[in-house]
């Protein structure tokens, strides 16, 4: 009898993330430290919106491609960034992931080739795998920027249809620089490839913006993924949306289709009313958040943990590598005995090993207590 199974889906691991996650609670007085979940409540505005729309009975499908009202104010929202889209060149989706998910059907082909960077979000090797395709891994340089000479040489070397960017970058929080977003384009025009940028956490940049999309010679061939979990902290109503020039965004659109039909109509008329009129409560978030990452990077460093500073979203990804253990282990143990989970770097790939990923999505108390912990179990090694 054949496989009961697929072998794509069969061959891919539950996220590490969840992983440690859902250990917590096996652990009596733990803290989580784990997962991207702002601890803001959604701004009162998206709430009203949504209330109303129950009221008004908009809960019925909308199109395919979501709300035009929303589609128009998400174009508005790019154009404010430099980055150019008309309304029938974007798809609102079930977030972030499902997304992702309809890219990469509309791509691949079993065998296909797809340039991840090491280390990334989980997702994007896992989703690969689900269609039959490989993943060629590139390696970032130890600052987490950007190593150039890796992807010149594994385009120019396994000829790959897709290249996947992250900035800013869970799990690392870097972002682009002008420089490198430059550099990038002289090495990408030459060449064909297409691009998908994952840009989910561009409202949380903690210096200046810079994408792959605001570049027109490029346009063709960028796909372009954004969303309001964490802009909005509006993560379980899940919208998401995805970008790209009109004959890539209607293959993209079949997937979505036959996938979801439609990402959720209550919460896109949400979204709307949070591009609208809550960019003062991204703001104040924001600000929240920047205090929240000097202060664990202040402490990380004081416990003399080799860490690089991030400069967006809302993760630092410190090195374990002078404890001598593994990622797993390290993590293991500061959860069963300093009480503190935190996600071991190999849950993103072969680049995170030596690696942890701290979260400072959650309030300044629980960050203080997890890191008054955390410092007294390394202090015990």
């Amino acid at each position: 009898m054949s496989n009961l199974f697929s072998n794509n889906v069969s061959n891919v691991e539950i996220s590490g993330i969840r992983k440690f996650f859902n250990k917590v609670s096996k652990v009596e007085g733990a803290i989580s430290l784990t997962l991207g979940q702002p601890d803001f409540p959604v701004p009162k505005n998206i709430k009203k919106a949504m209330i109303n729309a129950i009221n008004e009975n908009k809960t019925e499908y909308t199109a395919n491609a979501g709300i035009v009202e929303l589609r128009n104010e998400i174009s508005n929202f790019l154009r404010s960034m430099d980055i150019n889209y008309l309304a029938d060149e974007i798809t609102v989706t079930v977030g972030g992931s499902e997304a992702l998910l309809c890219i990469f059907g509309a791509f691949l082909n079993a065998g296909d080739k797809v340039l991840v960077p090491t280390p990334a979000y989980p997702a994007y090797e896992s989703c690969v795998k689900i269609f039959g395709a490989e993943v060629v891994n590139y390696n970032l340089n130890k600052d987490f920027s950007i190593n150039f000479d890796s992807i010149i040489k594994l385009i120019d070397d396994e000829n790959p249809k897709l290249l996947v960017m992250s900035h800013p970058s869970n799990p690392t929080g870097a972002i682009l620089s002008r420089i490198e977003r430059d550099k990038l384009f002289e090495i990408l025009k030459e060449r064909n490839i297409y691009i998908i940028s994952d840009e989910m956490y561009s409202a949380l940049c903690y210096e200046e913006y810079y994408s792959l999309a605001q570049i027109d010679e490029l346009r063709n061939r960028i796909i372009l993924v954004g969303g309001f979990s964490k802009m909005f902290s509006m993560t379980g109503l899940r919208v998401g949306y995805v970008c790209a020039s009109k004959h890539i965004t209607d293959n993209i659109l079949k997937v979505h289709q036959y996938n979801v039909s439609c990402a959720t109509s209550i919460s896109q008329w949400g979204a709307l009313e949070g591009l609208i009129s809550c960019r003062d409560d991204v703001s104040n978030m924001k600000v929240e958040f920047e205090k929240r990452k000097e202060y664990v990077y202040k402490r990380l460093r004081q416990m003399g943990m080799d860490t690089t500073l991030p400069r967006g979203a809302f993760y630092i990804f410190p090195s374990i590598e002078k404890f001598s253990m593994t990622s797993e282990e390290f993590c293991t143990r500061l959860l069963n005995e300093g009480l503190v989970a935190v996600v071991p770097g190999s849950a993103f790939g072969t680049g995170g090993e030596g690696f942890i990923r701290i979260s400072y999505s959650y309030s300044s108390e629980v960050l203080k207590e997890g890191l008054d912990r955390m410092e007294k179990w390394i202090a015990m090694l």
